[in-house]
């Protein structure tokens, strides 16, 4: 089926944005972006892993609105719509895997609600993905043609499965005429992470700063790639604004250990926090390593922020947020 003509905002008025998770890590960097860029954004959250202190800066700009509201419900909102991000689902293992079924239909029911508002609107709709879809790969580096390995049944299946699943819709949106965007994020870090979310970089920073031992699972060889969260937003609305219907893998392609990740972050933090091994969790992924060949050529974009400029500017804002919290010890033995 011919895809539907994207309706176009009118000459007299900003891109109207209903931006989904706005309220997240990386929704609130994208929300800044796109008020700077003019445009009117509705940040929809319903604030159980995004935080009100992510955007507290925005509340009181003209063309920023906040919307307390669960995708899991259906959406709606009065007047046009010109774009719609779906960032809308807890990102991190220890987030998601603590409702397993509302991340299931956060991903999937979330991401209908959203489609058949964008088709209601005539808007053009972009879905946050992930490199979860690759599950534990078998190859690298990963390219968008990989089908990926994936634990359907098991603890991070309710995520890995469930972004397959909203891939799988938008692209059966598209044939009745929605205009789709696919972004494959990879591990992304940056200022506003919650120092408790879980994820890798947030954990070793946090944990170095407490003065705590760095939780590293496994033998610490697996590897991740980590990109700045402001190169991450750059790929976003280049792929947004683009022809490139994707999926397109957004992410860093360096590849780094995440024990030399662990050695880095004592190094830049002074910390002499020490090394604490634990056993590797189910279906945690070996190798994360993105093939950015299709960004390159279709988006024109790849990452510019080295892994210690980044590890910079995350500390600084990390170290504003723990100050404040009481230094937990851990006992010798």
């Amino acid at each position: 089926m011919p895809r539907k003509s994207r309706s176009k905002p009118a000459a007299a008025r900003p891109r109207r944005i209903l931006l989904a998770g706005g309220a997240g890590f990386l929704g609130s960097h994208l929300a800044e972006r796109l008020i700077g860029e003019g445009c009117e954004v509705i940040c929809l959250d319903n604030l159980q892993t995004g935080r009100l202190g992510n955007v507290a800066h925005l509340m009181s700009a003209p063309r920023f609105s906040l919307l307390r509201h669960d995708i899991g419900q259906p959406v709606t909102v009065e007047g046009p719509l010109d774009e719609v991000w779906n960032l809308a689902c807890a990102a991190s293992p220890p987030q998601y895997q603590r409702d397993p079924l509302h991340t299931f239909r956060t991903c999937v029911q979330g991401s209908l609600h959203l489609l058949e508002l964008a088709k209601e609107k005539g808007a053009r709709i972009l879905q946050a993905s992930t490199s979860e879809v690759y599950g534990d790969p078998e190859v690298s580096l990963q390219a968008e043609g990989y089908r990926g390995c994936v634990n359907t049944w098991g603890p991070r299946a309710c995520y890995d499965e469930g972004k397959r699943a909203a891939e799988t819709l938008f692209y059966e949106y598209e044939r009745q005429g929605v205009e789709v965007r696919v972004a494959r994020i990879f591990n992304t870090y940056g200022p506003r992470m919650s120092p408790e979310d879980g994820r890798v970089v947030s954990n070793f920073v946090r944990q170095a700063l407490m003065g705590e031992p760095i939780t590293l699972y496994g033998k610490g060889t697996q590897t991740r790639s980590f990109c700045y969260v402001d190169d991450l937003v750059e790929g976003l609305a280049r792929l947004m604004r683009s022809e490139a219907r994707g999926p397109v893998n957004l992410g860093n392609p360096g590849e780094f250990m995440v024990r030399e990740l662990a050695e880095l972050v004592l190094a830049m933090t002074g910390s002499d926090s020490p090394l604490a091994y634990e056993p590797l969790p189910q279906d945690d992924p070996r190798q994360r390593r993105p093939d950015i060949s299709r960004a390159r050529a279709e988006l024109g974009w790849e990452p510019r922020v080295a892994l210690r400029e980044g590890l910079e500017r995350t500390i600084a804002q990390f170290r504003e947020e723990v100050a404040a919290q009481p230094r937990r010890v851990a006992r010798a033995g």
